[in-house]
């Protein structure tokens, strides 16, 4: 980064927006090739036979459901025609769709459970009749797209075709804490349900938790209850075990730093009139500590149940507040200087005191609470939310839950329309610190970031660790075990998650300490190769070490109180987007995790670390010779057809002012590099049915592109938009910059955060300043009954120009284009 200090650019032009149409064509397997008769003949036999066993059962069970559960399967590696198996005017209701694999051959055979209303009994019958006696106008069997993908049908099992999770957490005889989602989110399904678990006394947790066409909620119940449930309720849609949330290690520091506190206190200032905060979701806050005091007031400290106190039991949410609102704490007590403290903290209690702290909840529920306390109390706040309590397993592997949908759900604003900046630690190691040690770095990558912190929305942080040098006699021997720059040991990765499928997790990594190791192979944690923060008494303690990703999250939290206070009418889309823009790997993180320059192996690294380290400074700062663009905007992606249906609607072109003449001067073959991030928040549709075809789990995404160097404003948008095409034309016979992208399309296109860097010549980038961002697919229009098909998301757009040479001025030819006045350049 320059030494120079410019306001970033803000483009309030909006930019140009036209009707947009997709070029790109959908990737379906062709269904199996089947013997018209015979598999016509074979499915109406199952169909009839699995009706009458499901008849037989309820009459043993004496059950008085309207309808039954039939479980449709495919034949191996092969996908069924889901949005044939779904017809919600008649009630026919698409509940769970799961892939089971066959450890022998490695193949994966698909499972949809479907309810049925009595009174459509022959639905299905119908369409295999109609497929063994009718023809379509291209003289094909009718339905065939559906009844080839079809190998069998039987009767739902009652607990196994409901259950979305690993199949060895089914409960056996022994109650287990398990949630129970029900295919409708209405309030009189909702109360059914529960006086239905009154009548079978099964007890359950308060509270719920509402999703388009979903509801959750937590019961304790054993196999033999769910069956119950499965038999009397017409309404079940999947069974997942119940999450408990992790424990916290820290290590204690008992020296008392009195005298560090009070030079400390003689040299802040704070910003009393600041509107800006962070806000921490954890066990709660101690503010009588003297660092802390002036930064959180009494009012703001708040808790989800009266009966846990506002105090901290544990003292982790007291650590989480000493470096979310200092930063590096040993930082500040070393320097002489000022220091400025331009956020205040906020606390909500959200975990209580053991042995309630370890039970199962509904943490989506908890953690909505916690927003709303904190929200109530002072609304007009410009705030993050930080959370660094997660599941103590890593069974989802990206795969969404209730808990990562709710903050989805609450980043989205999708009740409230109140959009949210979340801040989640990607969760440690489960590994002993012996493990983690010895088989560093592969137990890293195959250890899975922790549920709630695959959310699509939220921020997730990872952990590396410059902390290598031991001075602690005591140690005398011992080596650290993560190089400087390397990946923390405590860090966990996405790396094992189905590809191309979920979003880049951790998107960032922040300083997460490290261990120590002999030569005999002896592992330990030390304060050398830890960060400080506050301790939750003071009367025993003023300080003490902290690290793994908690204290990771903790410092994101604290830059993102930086940018908030220093930009308040920048959305959180876009301060999401400044900390991911400014990020970048350090030469020993690339050295770890890629062999090559290659795309596959960056895809490979975003995987484990993200877009990398952020940088405060860059994420604050333009300079003359690395300048930053930064448009909000607002786009509708779809639209009702006039002849029925639903299609895409808006595209933007965003036609930047560009420092062509500049460009263009510099010498020949001179490097460049261009950054591009786009930033945006999807609503959750979290049911097991989300991501084939129409069932999906985002309710939309959008896409950028660039124009090539050769390529015209009128070829750009022919290439990318359909509906720029006379009805004759393929397209502009031109071609994405796709050589220019270090990442490419296929690494960055995943969650709703694009990040990627153009590299070239500064005369090839003089003429690559139109950027097209175009909506993909989603459930807003593909479950267009819902009523959200012409709602409007809002993104942020992010582009950024740097060239080596410092001396070159890109940054005046632009600010005179938009009619800024060229600020004085601070240098420090």
């Amino acid at each position: 980064m320059t030494e120079g200090r410019l306001p970033h650019i803000v483009l309030t032009q909006a930019p140009e927006t036209s009707n947009y149409t997709t070029t790109r064509r959908g990737q379906g397997k062709p269904p199996p090739s089947r013997d018209r008769a015979t598999h016509g003949a074979y499915l109406q036999i199952q169909l009839n036979n699995a009706w009458e066993e499901a008849e037989n059962e309820s009459a043993v069970s004496h059950a008085t459901r309207n309808g039954i559960y039939l479980e449709f399967i495919s034949d191996p590696d092969s996908e069924l025609e889901l949005k044939s198996l779904e017809n919600l005017p008649k009630k026919i209701r698409l509940l769970n769709v799961r892939e089971i694999t066959n450890p022998d051959n490695n193949t994966r055979i698909q499972y949809a459970t479907v309810y049925i209303p009595n009174a459509q009994k022959n639905f299905f019958l119908d369409k295999v009749s109609d497929y063994l006696h009718v023809n379509t106008s291209k003289d094909k069997p009718k339905n065939a797209a559906l009844i080839n993908t079809i190998s069998n049908i039987r009767k739902a099992l009652l607990v196994d075709s409901f259950w979305s999770d690993a199949y060895d957490l089914i409960p056996t005889n022994t109650p287990e804490w398990i949630e129970v989602w029900l295919s409708s989110d209405n309030l009189t399904v909702i109360s059914a349900f529960e006086s239905l678990l009154g009548e079978q006394e099964i007890q359950f947790k308060e509270g719920i938790i509402k999703f388009p066409e979903r509801a959750v909620k937590v019961i304790y119940a054993n196999n033999a209850q769910l069956e119950k449930l499965s038999e009397l309720s017409d309404h079940i849609a999947e069974y997942r075990k119940a999450k408990i949330t992790a424990e916290f290690w820290m290590t204690l520091n008992n020296k008392d730093q009195g005298e560090w506190v009070d030079d400390l206190l003689g040299r802040i200032n704070i910003d009393l009139s600041s509107e800006a905060s962070v806000c921490i979701l954890d066990t709660g806050v101690n503010n009588g500590h003297p660092l802390i005091r002036d930064l959180l007031i009494d009012n703001d400290c708040h808790t989800v149940n009266e009966e846990w106190g506002k105090h901290d039991h544990d003292k982790h949410g007291t650590l989480m507040a000493g470096i979310s609102g200092y930063g590096n704490l040993i930082d500040a007590l070393n320097s002489t200087s000022r220091i400025e403290l331009t956020h205040n903290l906020e606390s909500v209690k959200i975990l209580p005191q053991p042995p309630e702290q370890n039970t199962a909840n509904i943490w989506g529920y908890i953690t909505s609470q916690a927003v709303s306390r904190a929200e109530i109390q002072a609304p007009n706040r410009q705030r993050s939310f930080c959370m660094a309590i997660t599941a103590e397993d890593t069974r989802d592997r990206g795969r969404p839950t209730s808990w990562s949908a709710q903050i989805d759900q609450l980043s989205s604003g999708a009740n409230d329309d109140t959009q949210r900046l979340i801040i989640l630690s990607a969760g440690n190691t489960t590994a002993s610190i012996t493990d983690a040690a010895i088989r560093y770095p592969d137990i890293q990558l195959t250890d899975s970031v922790h549920d709630p912190a695959q959310s699509w929305n939220a921020l997730t942080v990872g952990a590396y660790t410059t902390l290598t040098q031991i001075t602690d006699a005591t140690l005398n021997g011992y080596s650290s075990v993560a190089p400087e720059f390397g990946l923390s040991p405590f860090s966990t990765t996405s790396s094992t998650w189905e590809e191309n499928k979920w979003p880049i997790k951790p998107e960032l990594v922040m300083e997460g300490g490290n261990l120590a190791i002999d030569e005999s192979s002896f592992v330990t944690e030390c304060d050398d190769l830890s960060l400080l923060s506050t301790f939750y008494n003071p009367q025993q303690a003023h300080f003490s070490t902290f690290s793994m990703t908690s204290a990771a999250a903790a410092q994101l939290a604290w830059m993102s109180g930086k940018l908030n206070s220093a930009f308040p009418e920048f959305w959180p889309e876009t301060i999401r987007a400044l900390l991911v823009h400014s990020a970048s790997w350090p030469d020993t993180l690339k050295r770890q995790f890629i062999n090559d320059e290659s795309k596959t192996s960056y895809k490979h690294l975003l995987s484990v670390c993200g877009y990398g380290i952020p940088d405060l400074e860059r994420a604050l700062h333009s300079a003359k010779n690395s300048l930053t663009l930064i448009n909000q905007s607002t786009l509708q992606p779809f639209d009702k057809k006039p002849t029925g249906g639903y299609r895409t609607k808006d595209m933007h072109l965003h036609e930047l002012p560009w420092p062509k003449e500049t460009l263009l001067d510099l010498p020949h073959g001179t490097p460049v590099e261009m950054r591009i991030t786009l930033s945006y928040f999807i609503e959750a549709g979290p049911g097991e049915i989300g991501w084939k075809n129409r069932y999906r789990y985002a309710s939309h995404a959008l896409r950028f592109d660039l124009n090539s160097p050769s390529e015209s404003k009128d070829e750009f948008l022919k290439r990318i938009n359909k509906a720029a095409r006379d009805s004759d034309e393929n397209g502009s016979g031109t071609s994405s910059p796709s050589d220019h992208w270090l990442l490419g399309s296929q690494a960055r296109d995943r969650g709703s955060i694009h990040s990627d860097i153009w590299k070239g010549t500064a005369a090839d980038l003089a003429a690559s300043n139109l950027i097209g961002i175009s909506p993909t697919i989603g459930w807003w229009r593909e479950r267009s009954h819902l009523g959200k098909w012409d709602k409007a998301t809002r993104y942020s757009l992010i582009v950024s120009i740097t060239t080596p040479d410092q001396t070159v001025d890109l940054y005046t030819p632009v600010s005179i284009q938009v009619g800024l006045t060229v600020p004085v350049e601070v240098v420090v």
